[in-house]
């Protein structure tokens, strides 16, 4: 059972300094040299449409940039510019319609879903921003069920010890209805990093908290990627916390921008 719905829980679903007011469209001819050792993301030409009642929608068009290993960045821009259409298409969540993904040295695009799934299950970590929690599961069993899948023995000491490092050691058999939304951010959180991911993609990881609440979150995922040495990549509408970031990735309109010489 844990399986199952683990498993249909994941279906549904780097260095510069932030960008200045003044913005161009990034320069399509700019291309990338070759793959670098230190890079464990490296984004080419990726352009991402859907079939539209009169035509193609764009939603991503020509995105290129890499990430180096143990680093951060944050991808920024207004509402519908494709920040959670990029991070997905960069976790293997979807697939590009043109361009290119590698993703720690793996081109997402030679593997079939099951591979993607593999590799996310033993490289990646993702929060998503309505947290993705299993309701009939407690704190801690959510957070061991990628343990469980993986094969891990000492699950539940393993997952007691995640629960404990973000905070909760004494909410473990609590069910997310019985969890504050902070709370259950955080199970989220821990369950991320449960695999102990190279990089974690995050979705706007306080869009549905308050202020103080978020702020206690962020502190925790710059302690966890600190701690483990885990690349760390975020959508965020914050300012503040994109400047936090080693890198900024902005977009407008599907298209990427950088600061204007």
């Amino acid at each position: 059972m844990h399986s199952t719905a683990f498993a249909a829980s994941c279906r549904a679903r780097c260095v510069l300094r932030p960008a200045p007011s003044r913005l161009t469209t990034r320069d399509p001819d700019a291309t990338l040299g070759p793959v670098s050792s230190s890079s464990i993301l490296e984004v080419r030409g990726l352009t991402k449409t859907y079939p539209n009642g009169s035509g193609t929608l764009t939603v991503l068009k020509d995105i290129s940039f890499s990430i180096v290993a143990g680093s951060t960045c944050a991808i920024v821009g207004p509402s519908g510019s494709g920040k959670t259409t990029l991070l997905g298409l960069c976790a293997g969540l979807d697939q590009p319609t043109a361009g290119e993904v590698r993703l720690d040295g793996q081109d997402l695009g030679v593997l079939d879903e099951d591979g993607r799934a593999r590799l996310r299950n033993e490289r990646v970590g993702f929060v998503f921003q309505n947290f993705q929690l299993i309701p009939a599961l407690t704190a801690l069993e959510n957070v061991m069920v990628p343990l469980e899948l993986r094969g891990q023995r000492q699950v539940r000491e393993a997952g007691v010890e995640l629960l404990r490092r973000v905070g909760l050691g004494e909410r473990l058999s609590h069910y997310p209805a019985q969890l504050s939304g902070g709370e259950q951010q955080r199970v989220a959180l821990a369950r991320a990093f449960s695999n102990q991911p190279k990089i974690l993609f995050a979705d706007e990881p306080t869009g549905n908290l308050d202020a103080e609440t978020g702020h206690q979150i962020i502190e925790n995922l710059f302690a966890l990627n600190a701690g483990a040495g885990t690349t760390l990549v975020l959508v965020t509408h914050d300012a503040e916390l994109a400047q936090r970031t080693g890198r900024v990735v902005q977009l407008k309109g599907g298209m990427m921008l950088t600061p204007a010489s």
